[in-house]
């Protein structure tokens, strides 16, 4: 049965829950449905390929609207925007969608409610712990917003989550919710692997050694990449550089403000000539970078789920993880790479076995790539969707 869905989402730029609606449009086109994104917000110059080259319609709608108040309110503004797309599709728009597919953001689903269709939310992490509840004035501004997300949350008729990690999350923290969420494991488009040919990177990172350990991650302060800095600064070997490249928003201050600090962190620890910075590398600098790595090193603590693990295996590459969160469900320590704290001189022991020994390094890689094949597979993630999309719809 072809459906008609419609992908709801409040900026469609380049990160790891952006990842997963745009495979989540394409494995659903592949099956035959019909699909189209209403955003808030997309930048051409600043999102994945798919969503610009024709693939996915995309429909900007409300990007008018404050994304801040006077540089406050963030998650307030999030809401209405969101509130505003959902009114626009539901008594505007010429859509007639069969299914909804709502990302990060509840709050408009009771709006969505007024169709006859169905809603899918996908809940990446509860947003209420994401945000900061540190003072009165914040506890104040956050209590309806969080009852909203809580309230809102249970009405949509199908709710998915990323990992057992985020599920056990959800299930403590929306203790009203009776539906169980049922768990969709990420995966990648491994189509755009398979058809991009890896660059020389001589000219763009200046590896003399040819060996360098990669951080793929959004220039954000929770994915706390001063842990890579700091690692790499404990390597004996000092002709392994690092690479840090992720996600640049010129218009996120938190991007700009935090890739100031690391560029100054990395100055006075007189590591530049060690330390290479990447803004947005396109999808084949990054697919090169991974494919010619010594290893990956994933800094965030109680990461959601964590697509970038996922990449590295489907190339091969060892992961050096924080032992906690979704990565303990793609990685298997001292397996396809290894788990540990979140210190230094942890993430440089576990990365210093990898580059000293690169038989090891190839039997990681060849593991993680099995793994992924067995449990992570773009297939596995496109039957599990159409499963979703099947059900859903036989619950009429």
């Amino acid at each position: 049965m072809k459906l008609n869905v419609v992908f709801l989402h409040p900026d469609l730029g380049i990160g790891g829950a952006e990842r997963l609606v745009v495979d989540a449009a394409v494995a659903m086109k592949e099956s035959g449905h019909s699909v189209q994104f209403i955003t808030n917000h997309h930048n051409s110059s600043h999102c994945f390929e798919e969503t610009k080259d024709g693939t996915l319609p995309v429909m900007v709608v409300g990007n008018w609207l404050p994304r801040t108040v006077l540089g406050k309110c963030y998650a307030l503004c999030s809401y209405v925007r969101m509130i505003y797309a959902a009114v626009y599709l539901t008594f505007f728009s010429s859509f007639n969608p069969d299914v909804v597919f709502v990302d990060q953001i509840s709050v408009c689903i009771p709006i969505l409610n007024y169709m006859t269709c169905k809603i899918i939310f996908y809940c990446h992490y509860p947003d209420q712990l994401l945000a900061a509840h540190d003072n009165t004035l914040k506890r104040y501004y956050r209590l309806p917003l969080d009852w909203l997300e809580e309230k809102t949350t249970a009405c949509a008729d199908s709710i998915l989550v990323n990992s057992y990690f985020t599920l056990s999350v959800f299930k403590n923290t929306f203790r009203s919710i009776e539906k169980l969420p049922e768990v969709v494991y990420p995966s990648i488009n491994t189509a755009i692997f398979d058809n991009t040919k890896s660059v020389n990177l001589d000219n763009i990172i200046e590896v003399e050694s040819g060996k360098f350990i990669l951080s793929i991650n959004r220039f954000e302060r929770k994915k706390n990449l001063e842990l890579a800095i700091h690692s790499l600064s404990l390597l004996t070997e000092k002709n392994i550089k690092l690479v840090l490249a992720g996600g640049y928003d010129p218009f996120n201050l938190e991007n700009i403000e935090y890739f100031q600090e690391l560029v100054k962190l990395v100055q006075d620890m007189n590591l530049s000539n060690r330390i290479i910075f990447l803004k947005s590398p396109s999808d084949t600098v990054k697919i090169s970078l991974l494919r010619q790595c010594s290893c990956l090193v994933y800094t965030p603590s109680n990461e959601h789920f964590g697509i970038v693990p996922l990449e590295a295996m489907y190339c091969s590459k060892p992961v050096v993880a924080v032992n906690n969160g979704g990565p303990k469900e793609t990685i298997e320590n001292d397996y396809n790479g290894f788990l540990q704290n979140a210190k230094p001189k942890n993430f440089a022991n576990a990365i210093k076995l990898i580059v000293e020994n690169e038989e090891k390094a190839e039997l990681f890689g060849k593991r993680g790539k099995k793994r992924f094949d067995d449990i992570f597979s773009f297939g596995a993630f496109k039957n599990k969707i159409n499963s979703v999309l099947e059900n859903i719809k036989k619950s009429e």
